[in-house]
């Protein structure tokens, strides 16, 4: 039975974690949490109390790696408010842990903030531009990943995450004058953000980078129009002044090379 670490075990990581032992995967999981222990091992994760830091490793880092072939990094930069870290210099700390251990592959959840902004619709060929602190970061780090040859680091690009219990519009419903009411959303559902997981680990599809938000793009003022609505909040208002800007992630190479359907479009 393969056994795969899961590193970050958070709104995504942890059911992702469940969705691989229900795949008979055996699974070591890490939390910064000292109270969230109990919850990864009552549903079958071997815990790990694991945190990076800009100048080492904290906890059994070696233990949680090893027998281990893959190791899924979901841990995104912290880089809002004041407590910014050096997210590239984390990732450099953990690298020489994964070289020692007998992880083969290294699946690394990115963000299509790498691309910046620009009206344009995006592949995996694109250039990246990132014009955010976190977009620059994480392609950094998607380049140290990608060209260490004693593993193999295959690049998941996700759009805005959504799930049942999370929407951007439960932030910004009543607000007024938001900008770029044109532009395309491109938001990715937890359901699918853990299938296209799965369907990778299935196809053995490494060394790649996909982008990966559901192919259906309505305008922001639409989208979050509708949802408001649906959900019995306040719309927001926008302000159509300025022209809108705005990327269209295409995700055809993922749906060609893992041969996968959307489950959730209706988002």
């Amino acid at each position: 039975m393969k056994k795969i670490s899961v590193l970050g075990c958070g709104w995504l990581g942890f059911p992702l974690a469940k969705a691989l032992l229900e795949k008979k995967f055996r699974v070591n999981g890490s939390t910064t949490s000292a109270d969230k222990i109990s919850k990864l091992e009552n549903v079958g994760i071997h815990p790990f109390l694991i945190s990076l830091e800009t100048d080492g490793v904290t906890g059994r880092i070696t233990d949680f790696l090893k027998d281990s072939s893959i190791l899924i990094i979901d841990i995104p930069p912290k880089l809002r408010g004041t407590n910014k870290e050096n997210f590239v210099s984390k990732i450099e700390a953990l690298i020489p842990f994964i070289e020692k251990s007998t992880i083969e592959n290294v699946l690394f959840i990115s963000s299509t903030s790498v691309y910046g902004d620009a009206n344009d619709q995006v592949t995996e060929e694109t250039p990246l531009n990132p014009d955010s602190e976190s977009g620059k970061q994480l392609a950094i780090v998607e380049g140290v990943l990608h060209n260490n040859s004693r593993f193999k680091t295959t690049i998941l690009r996700f759009g805005g995450l959504i799930g049942e219990d999370r929407n951007p519009i439960k932030f910004i419903a009543a607000k007024e004058n938001l900008e770029n009411p044109d532009a395309p959303i491109n938001l990715i559902h937890q359901t699918d953000c853990i299938g296209i997981i799965l369907r990778i680990i299935e196809k053995n599809s490494w060394g790649e980078t996909y982008n990966a938000a559901t192919p259906v793009h309505p305008s922001r003022k639409v989208y979050y129009t509708q949802k408001a609505l649906k959900l019995n909040l306040i719309p927001p208002t926008f302000n159509h002044e300025k022209p809108s800007l705005g990327k269209t992630i295409l995700t055809d190479k993922l749906v060609k090379n893992l041969d996968y359907t959307f489950t959730i479009t209706d988002l």
